[in-house]
This record gives C-alpha cells, sequence and structure tokens, in this order.
C-alpha cells in the first residue's frame, strides 16, 4: 500500500482557511472600479460606491471597531434595514476578528435584550429607524458601545457613543485587520425566530458562509456582474450568504430600505436588475405592482422564491413580465438555501399548472450540500421514493450550522445519526426530487387522519385572489381537530366563502375542505414567513362557535 500521508502535510503553502473575505480581497483588486453598491430610494438618497471604496470602508470598520476593543470571537450586533451599512458590515466585522450579529428588524424591546444579552453583544450598530430602542438599550447595558447608523430618510436625533461615519473615520490604519486563523472559527451569529420560545443563537463558520456563497452562484448559474436587489432582509442567514456571493461574481448591490413594489419595480427598471430573492408575498406585492412600472422592464429577471412553494398564479404573473421564478429551501441553521428545485428542459414544454406542480417542490440538494434525505420519523431508514409515503425531512453537509450558542443539548439533538433533523415533514418522488408537506407542528389529526396545511395551502394559492393564506387546526369536539383557512385577498379583489368551499371540494378529500373560511390580513415576519403561532391561538376560539361554513365532514 503506497503511502500518501507522511512528508504531505499541511502547511501555510498548500492549506488556508476557506473564507468569504477572499471574495471580497479578490475582486477589490481585480475589478477596483466597478460599482459594489446603489443606494437608491428615489427621494432621499442616491450612492453609488466602487468596489475600492468599499474594501476600503470595509477595512476602516474594522479599524474601528478594533480601537473599541473589538478582538476575536467579540459580538458585535448591527440591526440596520438593507442600507449599504449592512453589506459592509458582512465584511468588515469578520475582518476585526468579531462575530457578526444581525438582528431581526422586528424584534421588539423585550426579544432584542435578550439577543444582546445571549450573544454578549459588545457593540451594536443600530440604525435611526430604532431610535426609540436607543435609551432603553443604554440604560440595560451599560457597557454596550452604541452606534448610530444614519440615514437621510429617517430623520432623528443623534444617539450613542458616535455614527457610524465618526467610526469609520476614527480609523488610520487599513491594515488592521486580519484573516481567521481556522475556517471553522466563527463568522456569524443568526437567531431563529423564537416562534416557539427563546430565539436560538446559530452559530456559522467561515467555511460554511464561503460555500455557501459560492453554491448560490452554481445554483442560479449566476454570471460574473450580477445586478442583486435587495428584496430579501440582510440579518435573514445573512442575506441567504448573497452579500458574499454578489462580492465574489464582482456584482452590484442594489439597497432597498423597505419593501414597496412599485419602487421595486421602478428599481429593476432603472438599474437593470438581473436577480433578486425573497418570500412568495413579496413576489406577489410585485406582480400586482403599477402595469407601468412593469412595462418599463424589457430584460430577463430571475427571482429566487423560499417559504412557501410558489403558486400558479404567481408564476404565471410573474412569467408574463418576463421573471423567471425558481424555488429553494433552507433554514436559518443551514445558512439559507441549501436545496434547489433543479428545472429539466422538458418543463418548458408543459402547461402553467403542471410547471407550477413541479416547481413547487423543494427539490435535491445544492451543488456544494452532502445529503438531503427523507427518513420515517424516528429513524434513519429513507422513505418509499414514491410520492406517497411521509416522513421527515434531513440535511448534512458543510452548509450545517456549527450549533446553537451555549446549549449543547440543544446541538446535540439537532445532529442525531449524524443529519440535523429539520422538523419539516415531506416525501419524495421516484425522480429523487423532495417536496415539504408541512411542518411536524403543523400536520393536522382530524378523525385520525393527518391532513397537510401545505397541501390545502396549494389550493388555496390557485384561486388569483389570494394573496397570503394559512392552515392551522382548530379542537373540534368530534373530530379532534380541523382545517381552519385564514385568506388574504388582493386589493380590489372579491371573493366569497362559498366559492373558495367549491374550490376546495374540486381539489381535495372532503376531510381535508377547511371547516371555517376567515378572511383577513394575515400576520408575517419580516421575511415573508406566515406566522402560524398567532393564527393558532386565534383558531382555539372557534372550538365552540358555529361553523363560518357548511362542515365538509358532515
Amino acid at each position: 500500500m503506497t503511502d500518501f500521508h507522511t512528508g504531505l502535510g499541511k502547511n501555510a503553502a498548500n492549506f488556508q482557511p476557506i473564507t468569504p473575505l477572499d471574495f471580497i480581497i479578490r475582486t477589490a483588486h481585480v475589478y477596483p472600479d466597478r460599482t459594489a453598491i446603489i443606494y437608491d430610494d428615489l427621494e432621499h438618497n442616491n450612492l453609488t460606491q466602487t468596489w475600492r471604496e468599499t474594501f476600503d470602508r470595509c477595512r476602516q470598520l474594522s479599524d474601528g471597531l478594533r480601537k473599541l476593543g473589538i478582538d476575536k470571537n467579540d459580538t458585535v450586533a448591527v440591526m440596520m434595514p438593507n442600507t449599504p451599512a449592512m453589506v459592509e458590515a458582512a465584511f468588515g466585522v469578520p475582518m476585526s476578528g468579531g462575530v457578526l450579529c444581525t438582528l431581526n428588524t422586528r424584534l421588539d424591546i423585550n426579544a432584542l435584550t435578550f439577543c444582546l444579552q445571549h450573544s454578549e453583544a459588545k457593540v451594536l450598530i443600530l440604525d435611526s429607524e430604532f431610535a426609540d430602542f436607543a435609551d432603553i438599550i443604554v440604560e440595560t447595558f451599560p457597557d454596550l458601545t452604541l452606534i448610530h447608523s444614519e440615514d437621510k430618510a429617517v430623520k432623528v436625533e443623534r444617539f450613542g457613543t458616535m455614527s457610524y461615519e465618526a467610526l469609520l473615520a476614527s480609523a488610520d490604519d487599513l491594515d488592521n485587520w486580519e484573516m481567521p486563523a481556522d475556517e471553522w472559527d466563527a463568522i456569524a451569529l443568526n437567531y431563529t425566530s423564537g416562534t416557539t420560545g427563546k430565539p436560538k443563537g446559530v452559530v456559522y463558520h467561515h467555511r460554511g458562509a464561503a460555500l455557501n456563497a459560492l453554491s448560490n452562484i452554481l445554483d442560479w448559474d449566476m454570471p460574473k456582474h450580477p445586478i442583486y436587489l435587495w428584496t430579501l432582509p440582510l440579518f435573514h442567514c445573512n442575506g441567504w450568504c448573497f452579500p458574499w456571493s454578489v462580492a465574489e461574481r464582482a456584482g452590484v448591490n442594489v439597497c432597498l430600505r423597505q419593501i414597496d413594489p412599485d419602487l421595486i419595480l421602478q428599481l429593476i427598471a432603472k438599474h437593470k436588475v438581473t436577480h433578486y430573492s425573497s418570500a412568495p408575498i413579496v413576489h406577489n406585492m410585485i406582480a400586482g405592482g403599477s402595469p407601468e412600472y412593469k412595462d418599463a422592464i424589457t430584460h430577463e429577471v430571475k427571482g429566487w422564491a423560499a417559504g412557501a412553494p410558489p403558486s400558479e398564479t404567481m408564476l404565471a404573473a410573474m412569467e408574463a413580465m418576463g421573471f423567471n421564478i425558481s424555488h429553494v429551501y433552507g433554514l436559518t441553521e443551514v445558512y439559507g438555501p441549501v436545496t434547489v428545485c433543479a428545472e429539466q428542459e422538458n418543463w418548458a414544454d408543459l402547461d402553467i399548472s403542471a410547471r407550477a406542480t413541479l416547481k413547487s417542490r423543494q427539490g435535491v440538494t445544492s451543488h456544494l450540500m452532502a445529503g438531503f434525505e427523507v427518513f420515517k420519523q424516528g429513524t434513519s431508514e429513507p422513505v418509499a421514493a414514491d410520492g406517497e409515503e411521509m416522513g421527515e425531512l434531513a440535511l448534512r453537509g458543510n452548509m450545517v450550522m456549527k450549533g446553537y450558542l451555549k446549549s449543547r443539548k440543544a446541538t446535540e439533538e439537532a445532529f442525531k445519526d449524524g443529519w440535523f433533523r429539520t422538523g419539516d415533514l415531506g416525501v419524495k418522488y421516484p425522480d429523487g426530487y423532495i417536496k415539504i408537506m408541512d411542518r411536524l407542528k403543523d400536520i393536522i389529526i382530524s378523525g385520525g387522519e393527518n391532513i397537510s396545511s401545505i397541501e390545502i395551502e396549494n389550493v388555496l394559492y390557485k384561486l388569483p385572489e389570494v394573496s397570503a393564506c394559512a392552515i392551522v387546526a382548530a379542537p373540534d369536539e368530534r373530530w379532534g381537530e380541523v382545517p381552519v383557512a385564514f385568506i388574504e385577498i388582493h386589493k380590489d379583489a372579491t371573493l366569497q366563502r362559498d366559492a373558495v368551499i367549491e374550490h376546495c371540494k374540486q381539489h381535495l378529500a372532503k376531510f381535508k375542505v377547511p371547516k371555517h373560511i376567515i378572511f383577513a390580513e394575515v400576520p408575517k415576519t419580516s421575511t415573508g414567513k406566515i406566522q402560524k403561532f398567532e393564527l393558532r391561538q386565534a383558531a382555539k376560539s372557534l372550538a365552540h362557535e358555529t361553523p363560518k361554513v357548511t362542515s365538509s365532514m358532515e
């Protein structure tokens, strides 16, 4: 047997830590004068920044943070919308040796306090939009350095130790930054939504961040110099690692402070945006934008949808605009998207309904992910690839988190048997593509039968009037649980309960047809995910009420 080890060890010449910081270093060197950031809200802000300028500002941020005492593994928290400072933080914070903690911009003060305390944050960069939190933060965390990130669009009194621009101006050594000593070093800390208890701190490493960024490029066939519009919150899984993807491709970050469909359409037309990502609700909003702004877009635009599968109605509307929408899947624990519904060439020949059915699946592993499987619950035995047998989705690979901060037990449970168990239930088809059927906690058990909330939601989304919907369980004396439909319709649209029930009867077994239909605005997170926990609470009150519609199970 040949010895391929002796004298052939790792050294500085043949082994360097993998990190997304390499991407901005290369792009700033090769394409220094290409545009890196555009911040254009058509009213208050009109900023354009090159990659050389961006790299310099990231190094200034690093030196400024070091002067504040930030060292290796110190947490630097940021709470900002999708502004240029958020893009810079993706590089400048890890360059300082610190760990970037991007906070959900919809956190209330209690959740914000928990995250700052749990992460042991030493610095918080806070946008003007959240000035109301400043006094409470200073009082609660006297040792924390508060930095005010100002914006022309939001006028407030200055707060904190200094402004973000003053922090950068304090830098005098652009070489005062470092690369990770180990690719397993933490680069970011992201908190889960905490809808069923306290949020969990998910720790990312440099290797995973770089590989996910590269996997995005491969999965999307993203060309050099893409123009990426930030419709996806940068705090969510570090923007699915796209700040690093865009840097690797020497692309353009088009920053966006808030979701406004007409502004989005205008920016896409004005700056020739090529790519964007969002939850289906945002795609629906864009499709419902002003015709004059949609007509101004004459180039192809690619979009990723995650969360609920893209509906037939949404796909048809997007295709009519020249938008190509693909479905991806992931969780906070895996850096964002790690599976993709890879399209086959023959799908283009199908009608929109058949194509939507295929594109609604979560698909196959991303290029740089190792495994995606459906196991029989409580086992490591795969389900049959028949599209019928349901099991729990599991993932493994280099794009899985290091684990949960300060929670060894939760980390060990998450990685049982060498797989990350997602808590999602799904099926596997003969072609190997996987489709989510529901969350474990969202399955409705009615009369002993399992009902998939997602299956019913997919049927409701076939109604063109439906903007958003959610199915949850309500207690029922006879059946144990019954499905309840919360439906939000498009502006100026009309939809009657009888029409919804008749539509469901045409596509679902009788026992799956919702017993209650409630038209209301559906609560959502800032990433577009529907907050079912709120709807479950509302549904509990229906247990002893007269059904909103005639029960389909009687």
